[in-house]
């Protein structure tokens, strides 16, 4: 079931790769930017809960989602670009096991430890 759920990973990706190539920005850029959301990762200096909280918030799809959709609505091709760009990491992520984060460790993910063998 795990491989499953990671080939749909995998494909949500690539489905965001091809659909930010719909968008006229040049193709590279969403390569470029695709580690972006990870900077994030700062709220950790902060604490856990601060921590998690900010990187929930980039990596969570629905606000990819918003933002494709809001960026569309409004003809804002750079919103959209960038609600794309957050969807692709996120399901980037997810195919590699890291997961929505709980507030007491990094590495608690929703999808199991980090590097403990549940992901």
């Amino acid at each position: 079931m795990k491989g499953l759920i990671k080939f749909e990973e995998v494909a949500m990706l690539a489905f965001s790769a091809w659909l930010f190539s719909t968008t006229g920005y040049a193709w590279y850029w969403f390569w470029v930017f695709l580690l972006a959301p990870d900077l994030s990762m700062i709220g950790y200096l902060a604490g856990p809960r601060i921590g998690a909280w900010l990187y929930n918030f980039f990596h969570h799809k629905a606000l990819g989602l918003f933002l494709i959709f809001g960026g569309w609505f409004a003809l804002a091709p750079m919103i959209t670009a960038v609600g794309i760009v957050l969807f692709g990491h996120s399901s980037m992520d997810r195919a590699f096991g890291y997961g929505l984060k709980f507030q007491d460790d990094f590495k608690h993910t929703h999808l199991g430890w980090i590097g403990k063998g549940d992901v």
